[in-house]
């Protein structure tokens, strides 16, 4: 499979995750976290980037993160470099803490942002290691509820999209939150899909179209253009056949429908004539082998 896609926008917004190597933990003691957040804090000054929103997990990190004129690779890679040698000095080991390559999207604000920060708040949730996002500690959350912020972390942009008054901002964003997940929403942003998650318009403008082609615009030209990537059939893709080709063909439809907000995963289902749990399962399948 090839490289996933890395699109640099400048002034762009990415939502970034960076992983312990087989998903070992990164953090042993408060101090790593603080350590962390010193890391943070240099690299996106040196680069020119902003933190709208992060959360630091056991043993992966999540970002939502303006680039400036410097792409998103030369911040990430900073940070994880950074971070690195300074943990693992203190703890006098060798060799990789972090998966070589992050993860990220390009995100279209208008669409998703607000989706987005949600997600990132609400993942020691669904994690179970709390029952409410400021239960947590290591997260942006408890910032954008009325909490005190790191001097490194960028809030006025989104706490702007619900109030120009500081207090009433708050008070919006934490009723937001308390608002149900749907499902749709977090297959938006869990880990996989293409490189930009945004409208039709949204990903040409982005990226120009793409290496096969201009963005497909419905999901009946998502199952086109499926059928001469993979060289398969509609007919194959609609039938019972799990060959492989056919299974990473369906895969790739329901990311790019999902991704692109061309279609839900249940429309691509009823389209595919499969059930949600069998495609969201080749989704994280073909995404694993694409990443």
């Amino acid at each position: 499979m090839p490289r996933r896609l890395r699109l640099h926008l400048a002034g762009g917004f990415y939502h970034a995750t960076l992983r312990g190597n087989h998903q070992l933990a990164i953090f042993h003691t408060d101090a790593d976290r603080f350590l962390l957040n010193a890391v943070v804090a240099r690299s996106i000054e040196m680069y020119g980037a902003q933190v709208h929103a992060y959360c630091w997990m056991t043993n992966h990190l999540h970002f939502l993160i303006q680039v400036g004129e410097d792409p998103l690779s030369f911040v990430m890679r900073q940070i994880a470099s950074g971070y690195a040698r300074a943990f693992q000095s203190k703890m006098e080991t060798t060799g990789h803490l972090f998966e070589r390559r992050y993860h990220a999207v390009l995100v279209d604000v208008d669409s998703y942002f607000l989706q987005l920060l949600r997600y990132i708040h609400l993942n020691p949730v669904r994690a179970c290691m709390v029952r409410r996002p400021g239960q947590y500690r290591w997260s942006s959350h408890l910032a954008y509820a009325g909490g005190a912020s790191e001097n490194w972390l960028t809030t006025d942009f989104a706490l702007a999209m619900f109030s120009s008054a500081r207090s009433t901002a708050h008070a919006a964003y934490r009723a937001f939150v308390e608002e149900a997940e749907s499902e749709e929403s977090l297959e938006l942003f869990s880990r996989g899909g293409a490189p930009v998650l945004g409208g039709v318009s949204f990903v040409a403008r982005v990226s120009g179209g793409n290496a096969t082609g201009a963005p497909a615009q419905s999901l009946d030209s998502l199952l086109t253009e499926a059928c001469r990537i993979f060289s398969t059939s509609e007919a194959e893709m609609r039938s019972d056949s799990r060959a492989s080709v056919v299974v990473r063909a369906r895969a790739w439809i329901a990311l790019q429908a999902v991704s692109r907000g061309i279609a839900t995963l249940s429309a691509v289902a009823r389209a595919l004539r499969r059930d949600r749990a069998t495609l969201r399962y080749a989704m994280r399948q073909y995404s694993s082998k694409v990443d």
